[in-house]
């Protein structure tokens, strides 16, 4: 699918101003209050959320990245400029993590969805490697419920070769097709080659300008 070049200079305007974390939150009644047009990023423990936040705003250290799977335990925003926050949710699917921090996170990450009225979309994070595991049921069905607008992004897409890249979006996309709250166009990123953070910050900026609309 072609990308409107208006819509990805307008991302990469977006993107090229001011960047820093403002807030973590571990409970519900510790949100910040809304302001402008929110996007989250959700995905297991270790696809790549942190990287791909960097990778967007052009700041290497920007969020917090580990080899730890399960570090992130808040969810994390970052302003962009004036009208746009990225939230790092935490990451799900890590075993060692006891089950009743998951399940605080978990009600956590529920209650938000439900409750933030500027949030746009949740981008859903898939390592391109192994594709839609077991462990991402579970938030598909929550992203369903809750009616919150959620499109996939397909991280390290530099891991596999043009077909194997292909067949893998060809198979996600079958997945999601009769989700009613998903996205149909799925992106596939590389926070170390730049693959797709044009296409993605594209997109951000069509949801900043179509809300800025209403």
């Amino acid at each position: 699918m072609g990308i409107d070049e208006a819509l990805v200079e307008a991302g990469r305007k977006l993107f090229a101003g001011e960047a820093g974390f403002y807030w973590a939150a571990s409970r519900i009644d510790n949100l910040p209050p809304m302001q402008g047009v929110e996007v989250a990023f959700a995905g297991r423990s270790n696809v790549g959320k942190s990287s791909l936040v960097n990778a967007l705003t052009g700041r290497k250290t920007l969020a917090r990245t580990s080899n730890t799977p399960g570090r992130t335990q808040e969810l994390n925003f970052f302003r962009i400029g004036t009208d746009l926050s990225l939230i790092d949710m935490p990451g799900y699917g890590f075993a060692a993590v006891g089950k009743g921090k998951v399940a605080a996170w978990t009600g956590l990450i529920h209650d938000y969805l439900r409750g933030r009225a500027n949030l746009a979309r949740v981008f859903l994070l898939i390592d391109a490697r192994h594709g839609l595991k077991d462990t991402d049921k579970p938030v598909l069905e929550t992203l369903d419920t809750a009616a919150v607008s959620y499109q996939v992004i397909l991280t390290k897409a530099d891991a596999l070769g043009p077909g194997q890249l292909e067949a893998r979006l060809a198979e996600t996309a079958a997945a999601i097709r009769k989700r009613a709250a998903a996205f149909p166009e799925i992106i596939a990123t590389s926070s170390r080659d730049g693959i797709g953070i044009a296409a993605l910050r594209a997109t951000m900026a069509r949801l900043v300008a179509e809300r800025s609309d209403r």
